[in-house]
């Protein structure tokens, strides 16, 4: 580690300095590995906040159902507001923080995150919730690519900052995983409003932490002009788009108000490449693409996200309204492959050095399909160890450890001026293949049980969609094989 950190901002030439740059005085008297660390660990505390809330919520469905009133598509529309704004606005967010600062930008993401999980906690009717749930994305979608851009511009190039990479993927994937669990407890001894009541007091603290140990950096000098108008398109067409995948369990592929939602939404998203192709400052330049690895490693964490962020979802219904357990003990029944995702996304960095970040991503997502498949097998009398505890270690152990090898390269393959950017568009990447996923795979769940509530239905539809991931992850497989380049770095 170098005597002299520029915590908070980019190592590169690329990166201008400024009064913002300047390290503050509780950093530089710390040892320099020290400091260094304090800001990955407050960054990756931020991201974990985020993650958390995907999968947090699910446990407390049934009881947040019961006392607002919603109905199904209601559900799984708290799950997907959340996501869908987060993907919207994280280009947004990323660009954001290359203008006006990653250490700003987090702290009014933090913010804002915090305040909303406040009023959903309080929510009295089913709109309020959802309405909060959106503004929890929205801030989610500044605090994320900050917090990693924080991360890559405090440590140098080279083994510290893959580590690094590391540790942020990995509590990043434990916020995800360790959703059940959190909300397991917090459902069965307190009530469903304190999975997000939760986030206050943590918020608070993280806040503290990040305005005492982080410092200000920015990469883009110039003008501060943000692309508002692309921020709009691309947000109105995945929420219109997920809408439409949404109807078709309720109306089928072939009703209008299925292809309606479904052509808008892909019109939208066809209008926001044409004004960013036009734009002088566009919210993601498409330059961007013209780099090989970056196009091919966000289309396949993209991919995984279309599997990977409903697994939580439908893993905590079949815990719950098929095989019967409470709150607490399906919240449990998933610390296993918490554990297991953090233990993949930290090996990532030890292999990356021996084969490459395209082999051991690779790697990481067979080992998924084999767990996916292994779920797929599940009835209705499953047993705990068959049906939820080694499918779900392989599914999060490959994971872990495929998604932060294609973090490594989606992300370390940009000037320094876009880091905001490419951090940006890995997040957007996948969580819009989360939010996408989850309607899709929910709909071909629900064409499967056809209303059924019966356990064996349920389960039908549960591994249908199961069925589907290994589908899509294989997929996933081929595109990295064919489309990564062969001679990735190795560091």
């Amino acid at each position: 580690m170098p005597h002299s950190p520029r915590t908070g901002s980019d190592t590169g030439p690329e990166s201008p300095t400024g009064p913002d740059s300047a390290a503050s005085a509780p950093i530089s008297a710390l040892p320099a590995p020290l400091s260094l660390w304090l800001v990955v660990l407050v960054s990756s505390a931020g991201q974990f906040l985020v993650t958390l809330d995907v999968s947090v919520v699910n446990v407390a469905l049934p009881s947040m159902r019961e006392t607002l009133g919603l109905s199904a598509s209601g559900l799984q529309w708290v799950v997907n507001v959340y996501s869908i704004a987060l993907a919207g606005f994280m280009l947004l967010g990323g660009r954001a923080a290359d203008l006006f600062g990653r250490k700003r930008m987090f702290l009014i993401g933090l913010a804002l995150f915090t305040v909303a999980s406040l009023a959903g906690g309080l929510a009295q009717e089913g709109g309020q919730l959802l309405a909060a749930r959106a503004v929890q994305g929205l801030g989610a979608a500044v605090l994320s690519p900050a917090s990693l851009t924080l991360v890559t511009g405090a440590v140098p190039a080279g083994p510290a900052r893959t580590r690094a990479v590391g540790t942020w993927t990995a509590v990043g994937a434990a916020g995800g995983a360790a959703g059940g669990f959190v909300g397991g407890v917090l459902v069965d001894l307190l009530s469903w409003r304190w999975v997000l009541l939760i986030n206050v007091p943590v918020g608070v603290l993280v806040l503290a932490g990040a305005l005492r140990w982080l410092t200000e950096g920015r990469a883009a000098a110039g003008r501060r002009r943000l692309d508002l108008p692309g921020a709009v398109l691309v947000t109105a067409g995945l929420a219109t788009l997920a809408y439409g995948i949404v109807q078709t369990g309720e109306s089928g592929w072939t009703a209008s108000a299925t292809l309606g939602p479904l052509a808008a939404g892909l019109l939208l998203l066809a209008v926001f490449v044409a004004v960013e192709a036009r734009t002088a400052e566009p919210l993601m330049p498409l330059r961007i693409f013209r780099t090989r690895v970056v196009s091919a490693a966000n289309t396949a964490i993209l991919m995984c996200g279309l599997s990977s962020f409903s697994t939580w979802f439908f893993m905590t219904l079949y815990a719950q309204n098929v095989l019967g357990y409470p709150p607490l003990i399906a919240g449990l029944a998933f610390l296993p492959s918490s554990v297991s995702v953090i233990a993949g996304s930290k090996l990532a960095p030890r292999l990356l050095p021996r084969f490459g970040a395209r082999k051991v991503a690779a790697l990481g997502v067979l080992i998924a399909t084999v767990g996916y498949g292994w779920q797929s097998t599940m009835t209705a009398g499953g047993t705990y160890v068959t049906a939820i505890l080694l499918p779900g270690i392989l599914m999060m152990f490959g994971m872990g450890l495929g998604t932060t090898s294609l973090v490594v390269l989606a992300t370390g393959n940009v000037p320094a001026v876009d880091a905001g950017l490419a951090s940006g568009l890995m997040n957007t990447s996948r969580t819009m293949g989360g939010a996408l996923g989850l309607a899709a795979l929910s709909t071909v769940a629900a064409s499967v049980t056809q209303g059924s509530t019966t356990p064996e239905a349920l389960t039908a539809g549960y591994a249908t969609a199961f069925r589907v991931a290994v589908g899509v992850l294989l997929t996933t497989a081929v595109v990295m094989a064919v489309w990564l380049p062969k001679s990735d770095h190795k560091a």
